[in-house]
């Protein structure tokens, strides 16, 4: 799998997926939404993404409804990866099935890294790299399987290589 390099975008503890995506927003597709993700904390963060993003959160990223759309549009909106402590598992399950890396790392909330300092990833080494230091973190390897998800773009784009799309569309 390929290594992932963007700025770093940090977020606090139990971000939940009414502020990652606001409701008024989710009538709208994924693609129209994207501009209004993180609204409610940062308005305007999705223009802050023209070299992509790496969002580096607090515990308990994408808690509360189980919402496809909040990891769909981030990942529209041009983040990357995500990296926090530990994901609420339904967000975490819909961000690698829509295609957007989810890494746990508990160690990332007192890296020092901070917003704007360059990473790279690389998810099959499971490794956080970052670009002016050299420092680097672990992460929790993600099986064969999710990685094979997430280098398809993801589930549905997976289901269809590997010929077990059913329905054809």
């Amino acid at each position: 799998m390929k290594v992932i390099t963007a700025p770093v975008f940090r977020f606090g503890k139990d971000v939940d997926t009414d502020v990652i995506i606001p409701g008024q927003y989710l009538k709208l597709g994924y693609a129209e939404a994207a501009p209004y993700i993180m609204s409610g904390l940062r308005p305007g963060f999705s223009d802050l993404l023209v070299d992509g993003a790496i969002i580096v959160a607090g515990e308990n990223f994408g808690c509360g409804s189980s919402r496809e759309a909040a990891p769909a549009a981030l990942k529209l909106a041009g983040v990357t990866a995500l990296v926090a402590p530990y994901f609420a598992r339904i967000f975490y399950r819909n961000a690698i099935n829509v295609g957007l890396p989810a890494l746990e790392c508990p160690q990332i909330v007192d890296s020092g890294l901070e917003e704007g300092d360059w990473v790279s990833i690389d998810i099959t080494a499971a490794r956080i790299r970052r670009q002016k230091t050299g420092e680097e973190w672990s992460f929790s390897p993600l099986s064969p399987h999710l990685q094979e998800i997430l280098l398809a773009g993801g589930l549905v784009p997976y289901l269809r290589r590997t010929g077990r799309d059913t329905k054809g569309d």
